[in-house]
């Protein structure tokens, strides 16, 4: 029974850990809830009636939502000077509230101020949040001058709760963090191995479904490596520990999507192109059954299986899991790899680099392993991990220019959010003198973390359709509930919880249950009424469109000049990356391959999400939303192979079979110049330069004098040569010339 018990613990925190990576929205949802718990646990006993609870409530809410910083120390000074703000914002709502066009002018300054706070960092997106957020409670718990001492206690109370749950009761350090990073990657890791198991089984009628699946594990493995690169400064004990993780997590990652890629091209009739992987909807190739005997693909079977197994398997290892990775990690070896086609062959040799990534990642992880029980295979490998890790070395990043003036993103939003605001203010008095406020609210929001006007019109759409079905669900529990105010506040409490729980995944989802709890709080205050929550749509409404308006024609940036920027932004990162890793695999200077890596993830991460209101399900324009997402796809398979260049170059010195061949450099060059070429275009239509077309680059290094620069692997020539192929990929749907090679 304790023995099932385990099992049954360990699958649980297993599918916790890859649903929720770090249990960071778990953590948010129990920070927030606690907070407000501990808030009404010591308001409520001391007298105070609903108003000073809700408004505790909403200010232990505000206080611990909106701290950014990952420190603790950080947080504990952040939430330190909120108290002030909130208390000095809290009074002038109170203040001004009867004073319509003071009260009107200095609500659009407030905005103003704490959108334009953002330019100074976590601290000062805090402090503004925390201060637009407190003048919003007091108008909606109707605060008055008389009331302000008891709600300055209330105020008080609910950042004192706020202190005692983050640092007490859910505390989060930065090496915790990290931990639980650490094991929601292994999870998906082994996720993504499954996965890849159901795709070597799959009928022809089930591969599309299978692929899929490889598709988007592929994905959450690769978001949760960029979690992990985001926390790293601050989790490990110094700078060499971060980048040493840093490898062993890039190593994995790309060694789990090879072994998807040559999986996928042993079960089709032709090699497979890495797009399939990255485009989503891309139909499966046609697939049939393992070339080879039926022996090879059971054999196939039970080694993913094993790795699997080896990637899950924490903490020491016992004799028997000894022996399952000396098996896997033999078939980096060619005389024991099975006999077998060649396609076949590749995916065992993809096996052995993927056991090699885990074993580097467990050292990395959890420090030495015990080698007693290793092959000789298993020898060779460590002994290439330890090299690697004693060349890994830091170097300070360049840092880049910032813009200046309005062209600043935080002190253009400032200036369209307070246009909004002001839109929103004067057409939110005409539906309610006493209501106006849900308008701006709206209209603040849907600023947040959007930077151009098609993202603005999909998240007010996707707040509007939240606020509907809320209004809906607000008046189901309104009835429910009655006039029971404890039973009101602990559905008040989960709804907050499932609030913050899913707001990382859909906004709307955030936007309904947020609608729900507030059709409770109405309850609780006596102002609850159908005509309140159908006013509570109609300020939305007006919000959202007072803010794409203020979006469209106050400074604006459009959606297509938002992706452009982003863009070349990607296509100059992967420029960088490609011509560094070439350079390096040519015996030139060796670069920080990861940190231009790290920088490519990130910029294709950015650009992934401008095009979202491009690739909306509603959006009409559909031949753009599907050039959108072949675009970004091929952009992703580029972003792959270069990533794989960067860590083969990083093996140089360490790597027996890996040496520097002075002719990449002239081989892989057209490839350098025809990203840079693509990126030329994208900034500027004038430009007419072609993109070139040639030779294959295994070709142009295909002559007798090969031996004189040692082994150029086959890996290194197939992931030039899918790179230089996807960029002149990107050529057609970029409008970009192809120059064709003459003869």
């Amino acid at each position: 029974m304790k023995a099932a018990g385990r099992r049954s613990g360990t699958r649980l925190r297993d599918h916790l850990a890859a649903s929720d990576p770090g249990l960071l929205r778990l953590t948010a949802g129990l920070r927030t809830v606690g907070a407000i718990a501990l808030t009404l646990a010591v308001l409520a006993p001391a007298g105070a009636d609903i108003t000073h609870l809700v408004a505790g409530a909403m200010t232990s809410m505000a206080a611990t939502f909106s701290i950014r910083e990952r420190l603790r120390g950080a947080q504990a000074v952040t939430l330190a000077l909120g108290l002030p703000v909130a208390l000095v914002s809290l009074s002038l709502g109170s203040l001004l509230s009867q004073r319509v066009v003071v009260g009107d002018v200095f609500s659009i300054a407030l905005i103003f101020c704490a959108v334009y706070g953002r330019r100074f960092g976590d601290r000062g997106t805090t402090l503004g949040l925390v201060g637009f957020q407190m003048y919003f409670v007091s108008l909606f718990v109707g605060a008055t001058p008389e009331q302000l001492p008891a709600l300055w206690a209330a105020v008080a109370v609910g950042f004192a709760s706020s202190a005692v749950v983050r640092f007490a009761v859910v505390p989060v350090t930065p090496t915790g963090l990290l931990v639980r990073l650490r094991q929601a990657f292994r999870v998906r890791l082994a996720r993504l191995v499954s996965a890849q198991i159901a795709l070597l089984d799959a009928g022809p009628d089930e591969a599309d479904k299978a692929l899929e699946e490889v598709r988007e594990r592929t994905a959450r493995l690769h978001e949760t490596a960029l979690m992990i690169q985001s926390r790293l400064e601050e989790g490990t004990p110094d700078e060499p520990t971060a980048r040493l993780v840093q490898r062993r997590v890039a190593d994995a990652e790309i060694a789990s999507e090879r072994l998807g890629l040559s999986l996928l091209s042993a079960r089709s009739a032709e090699r497979a192109d890495t797009l399939t992987l990255h485009l989503p909807g891309a139909p499966a190739p046609e697939v049939g059954r393992l070339p080879g005997p039926e022996e090879g693909t059971t054999l196939l079977r039970r080694d993913l299986r094993a790795l699997r197994a080896l990637v899950l398997r924490t903490g020491t290892a016992g004799a028997g899991v000894a022996q399952i990775r000396n098996r896997l990690l033999g078939y980096r070896d060619e005389e024991n790899l099975p006999a077998a086609s060649a396609p076949v062959r590749d995916v065992f040799r993809g096996i052995g680099e993927a056991a090699r990534a885990v074993m580097g990642l467990r050292i990395a992880l959890d420090g030495p392993q015990d080698d007693s029980d290793d092959s000789p295979a298993t020898a060779r490998s460590r002994e290439e991990l330890d090299a690697e890790d004693a060349a890994i070395d830091a170097e300070e990043a360049e840092e880049a220019e910032e813009p200046k003036g309005l062209q600043r993103p935080t002190t253009r939003a400032a200036v369209q959010v307070s246009v909004g605001s002001t839109l929103a203010i004067v057409g939110g008095e005409l539906l309610s003198t006493d209501r106006w406020y849900w308008a701006v609210l709206t209209c603040w929001i849907v600023f947040i973390n959007t930077a151009s006007t098609g993202e603005i019109l999909v998240k007010g759409y996707r707040r509007l359709l939240g606020t509907v079905f809320g209004v809906v669900a607000g008046i189901l529990l309104a009835g429910l509930v009655g006039g029971n105010t404890v039973l009101a506040f602990v559905l008040v409490l989960l709804l907050i919880f499932a609030m913050f729980y899913t707001a990382p995944l859909s906004y709307t989802l955030m936007s309904f249950f947020v609608t729900a709890m507030l059709g409770l709080l109405y309850t609780l205050l006596h102002t609850y009424s159908w005509e309140v929550l159908v006013l509570r749509v109609e300020e939305t409404a007006l919000g959202a469109v007072c803010g794409v308006v203020a979006a469209a024609l106050v400074l604006p940036v459009r959606t297509d000049r938002r992706t452009n920027e982003l863009l070349v932004t990607v296509l100059e990162r992967l420029s960088d990356v490609s011509e560094a890793a070439v350079t390096q695999l040519s015996g030139g200077p060796a670069e920080e391959l990861l940190d231009k890596a790290r920088e490519l993830d990130q910029a294709l991460g950015d650009l992934r999400s401008a095009t979202k209101p491009l690739t909306h399900p509603v959006t009409p324009l559909r031949a753009r939303r599907t050039t959108a997402r072949y675009v970004v796809a091929l952009l992703e398979t580029c972003a792959y192979h270069a990533r794989s260049l960067a860590a083969t170059a990083e093996l140089l010195p360490t790597h027996p079979s890996i040496a520097a061949d002075p002719r990449l450099r002239g081989a892989a060059g057209r490839t350098v110049r025809n990203i840079r070429t693509i990126a030329t275009r994208v900034a500027d239509d004038e430009v007419t330069a072609p993109v070139e077309t040639g030779p294959s680059i295994a070709s142009l290094l295909a002559d007798d004098d090969a031996s004189r620069y040692g082994r150029i692997t086959g890996r290194v020539l197939r992931h030039l040569e899918r790179l230089d192929e996807a960029v002149v990929g990107l050529a057609r749907p970029l409008d970009v010339p192809v120059k064709a090679p003459e003869h």
